[in-house]
């Protein structure tokens, strides 16, 4: 595996990254999500993800979403967890991931509940559903876009695994609050881009925007199209994101 360099491991990646040819910024680019640092501590937590034989457990939640949702074949590669990221522990309670049209990414710990582990697969795989049901690149994204996908994959792993297993984010601020934010810093700007830094500031909350932001405000509304809108989870790869946002009360 190369364990002791992820940039070796990174370079058997870079067919997956059209156009990316250098290895050592795909592993930086993953090391933002999550991805391990090559010391000790990564090892022993690699060996213990095997001995849960999570490999092999994710390979069943996959099959069973890919036919439930009647989603894409994809390569799901799976790695230990940089545990000195604290927010990311913190926020991700020891699992996070990113998600791509044509791949998807899981950076683990030897999580003990099993559903924690199934409602981070139906998170970033509801990603991968929506980004091939939409008619759209996802290179052209706009804030709208990003704040509706995570809202979506959320409410997916309420659906499926129960709420008590969805992001502590989904419930950290009140709709008077997040009302708030929609008005003074979001709804002037939904049509910004990916390339716009100004969009990952809003969607992950950084700064002095509140941590997440983006996020518990896709859940939101989410919520609010569910109670005035009958809702499948088919529909939610396919509708265009201004379809969730017309009902909105804020």
């Amino acid at each position: 595996m190369n364990f002791d360099n992820p940039k070796k491991i990174c370079e058997r990646l870079t067919d997956h990254f059209p156009g990316e040819v250098n290895p050592l910024r795909i592993y930086r680019y993953l090391q933002d999500f999550g991805m391990y640092k090559p010391n000790q501590k990564s090892k022993k937590t690699y060996e213990e993800m095997k001995s849960r034989k999570l490999w092999e457990n994710i390979e069943k939640i996959y099959l069973k979403y890919k036919s439930k949702w009647k989603g894409p074949e994809i390569p799901i590669f799976i790695f230990p967890m940089d545990t000195s990221n604290g927010r990311l522990m913190k926020e991700g309670k020891g699992k996070s991931g990113v998600s791509f049209k044509d791949k998807l990414f899981l950076f683990l710990t030897p999580i003990e509940d099993p559903k924690e582990i199934e409602a981070l697969f139906v998170h970033e795989y509801h990603h991968v559903c929506r980004m091939n049901g939409l008619i759209k690149d996802p290179a052209e994204y706009t804030l709208l876009d990003s704040i509706i996908l995570e809202g979506l994959a959320e409410h997916a792993v309420a659906e499926n695994c129960g709420e008590e297993y969805t992001g502590e984010w989904s419930r950290r601020y009140s709709t008077e609050e997040l009302a708030n934010f929609w008005k003074k810093d979001l709804s002037e700007k939904l049509s910004i881009t990916r390339k716009d830094k100004l969009h990952d500031q809003i969607l992950f909350g950084m700064g002095s925007r509140p941590r997440l932001l983006g996020y518990a405000i896709g859940y939101e509304i989410i919520k609010q199209y569910k109670q005035q809108k009958n809702f499948t989870e088919k529909a939610s790869f396919k509708l265009p994101s201004d379809k969730f946002t017309k009902l909105l009360n804020f």
